[in-house]
């Protein structure tokens, strides 16, 4: 399994705007939902947003109403627009498959993880 590359981080002060970009593989995308995860030093990573094949999107409660998550699927490209961030928003951004369930998202458990993309806001 390739693993995706992850791009678009940067410092930026709180209330900015960055856009992240997820190029992955043709036989990830394709059919499959993807999502967004992060990880701060010390905690688990969590998956923050995701995106059915069809276009059905789910959010965790976090980044409801300041982040959404498109995918372009002729390109095999995963997008997280990122508004009104906040400090507590700094981490580093991953992407990878993800599982819809009627309860929320059910995360990747593979091995297969990108380098991701760090994220950085100041107060």
């Amino acid at each position: 399994q390739v693993p995706p590359v992850e791009s678009g981080g940067g410092l930026v002060q709180a209330g900015g705007s960055l856009r992240l970009s997820c190029a992955a593989s043709r036989s990830d995308f394709s059919r499959n939902a993807m999502g967004w995860y992060r990880q701060t030093t010390g905690n688990q990573r969590e998956v923050i947003a995701g995106i059915h094949f069809t276009g059905g999107t789910k959010y965790s409660d976090s980044v409801k109403g300041r982040f959404t998550v498109s995918r372009d699927n002729s390109k095999n490209t995963l997008f997280l627009q990122m508004n009104n961030l906040k400090p507590e928003d700094t981490a580093v951004y991953y992407c990878n498959t993800v599982t819809f369930h009627h309860a929320g998202l059910i995360p990747y458990r593979g091995r297969s993880w990108g380098q991701g993309t760090q994220v950085t806001v100041s107060s």
